[in-house]
């Protein structure tokens, strides 16, 4: 068989990985005290997530529509301020728009970065088609091979408080895959007025309110 046939099996015989953990429980879960981070979110299920999660607190900034973004957001935010611990908290099919992000971060490793990237799988922004995680992708092992140093991934209810101890206690920037069924996120209905929101997260960045 030619290398292209071989590499042809390969992709048809991935199998995907388990999805088993619930998101609406899973990400509090991990998170955790979330007021410990200044929060950067992507768009879809994690902008949801991190909205119902921390009420639309001022310390978070979720994003609608900029597909990509998230990580090299967090990565400004946390070279800016080296005194506040910065979270990402991102999705599978936002990560894979930017994945080469994860090589600049692994290369200024800001010790104050720590990403969680919720993998259900699917593209929940463009209609739930499955993702490249569906289909064998492994997004941990793309982060270390970027040159990421604590990496891991937490898909069952056992591994959660590694996870979150590792989003606290890296040296360097840590990346979290949470893998969750592809459900629905929490229905909270967060502020969509672009404007009111970059205010009271440079509030709150600042340390004003």
């Amino acid at each position: 068989m030619s290398m292209d046939g071989d590499r042809r099996e390969k992709m048809a015989t991935a199998v995907a990985p388990d999805f088993i953990l619930d998101r609406r429980d899973a990400v509090p879960a991990l998170v955790g005290r979330h007021d410990d981070f200044l929060i950067v979110s992507g768009l879809a299920g994690t902008s949801r997530d991190v909205a119902a999660l921390t009420e639309d607190g001022a310390h978070t900034y979720t994003m609608a529509g900029a597909m990509g973004g998230a990580c090299m957001i967090g990565l400004g935010l946390a070279l800016a301020r080296p005194d506040k611990r910065v979270l990402v908290v991102t999705g599978d099919g936002e990560l894979l728009m930017n994945v080469g992000a994860l090589a600049t971060i692994a290369v200024v490793n800001p010790p104050n970065l720590a990403i969680v990237c919720v993998d259900n799988g699917h593209y929940g922004e463009t209609g739930y088609q499955k993702s490249h995680t569906s289909l064998g992708v492994d997004l941990e092992r793309i982060a270390a091979g970027s040159g990421i140093k604590a990496t891991r991934t937490v898909a069952t209810e056992g591994e959660l408080a590694d996870g979150t101890r590792m989003l606290r206690g890296s040296n360097g920037t840590a990346f979290v895959v949470l893998r969750v069924k592809p459900t629905d996120p929490p229905a909270f209905k967060r502020n969509m007025d672009p404007s009111a929101c970059r205010h009271r997260f440079r509030t709150a960045l600042l340390g004003q309110g």
